[in-house]
């Protein structure tokens, strides 16, 4: 079988077990990931985040098979966007007066 069509037939639950798999560097199983299993379970996981589900977050692997970086005011406005509308006098999450604390 060809990487592409493994990383088109790996359904989610399966990336979902590889995500903690090569987070933790161990099987579910609990046994230790050799170095080259560890490799290829990542270069997995990142083809699936690119072909599969296509995320747009910021530092994954995009489509095209390159790293998405997004600049501080990219990441700004897209979570402006997702935001309610707050006033435009507020650009604190919270403000305090001394004698609050």
């Amino acid at each position: 079988m060809d990487f592409n069509a493994l990383v088109a037939a790996m359904s989610a639950e399966t990336y979902q077990n590889l995500v903690e798999c090569v987070a933790t560097k161990r099987w579910a199983d609990g046994t230790v990931m050799s170095d080259a299993q560890h490799a290829h379970s990542m270069q997995l996981v990142m083809a699936y985040q690119a072909k599969v589900l296509r995320s747009d977050e910021p530092f994954t692997v995009g489509a095209d098979g390159q790293m998405v970086v997004k600049s501080k005011s990219e990441m700004k406005k897209q979570f402006a966007g997702a935001a309610a509308p707050a006033p435009a006098t507020m650009d604190a999450i919270a403000r305090f007066s001394h004698d609050d604390l």
